[in-house]
């Protein structure tokens, strides 16, 4: 399984892994891209090595939004969310969620800080991280 940082935008890590499972320590304030589902479990791994922002995949929703359930618990602790559309990016490859990824839905703390739904992956951090976002994105 990945868990790898992929690049360092204004002094942020920012780190793919396939699965949350795997934040540790050295990953808390980064920028987590991940494969995982927003589910409720998810972002209770998150919470433990609390990241700056961390994006999972929707699942296509899930039965009451159980894709996005991690949101309320992240949101609650001051943690930037947001997913991405199962249909822009496999589910499990954190790879392909920071190349290809379209958000979905962001957490309160995320939309606060400017990300915005239709966003590529990559300006969802650039924003959030306080970069202009590039133009092709």
């Amino acid at each position: 399984m990945r868990n790898e940082v992929c690049a360092e935008i204004a002094g942020r890590r920012v780190v793919l892994m396939d699965s949350i499972s795997l934040i540790g320590e050295a990953d808390v304030g980064s920028i987590i891209i991940c494969g995982s589902h927003g589910g409720t479990i998810s972002g209770a791994f998150a919470a433990s090595q609390p990241p700056r922002f961390v994006i999972f995949n929707d699942a296509g929703g899930g039965k009451s939004g159980a894709g996005r359930a991690a949101f309320a618990l992240l949101d609650a602790k001051g943690i930037a969310c947001a997913t991405v559309s199962h249909e822009s990016a496999r589910i499990g490859d954190a790879e392909d969620v920071w190349l290809n990824g379209v958000i979905s839905a962001a957490g309160d703390a995320a939309k606060t800080a400017g990300v915005r739904i239709g966003a590529s992956v990559r300006a969802a951090v650039e924003t959030l991280a306080g970069e202009a976002p590039t133009k092709h994105d």
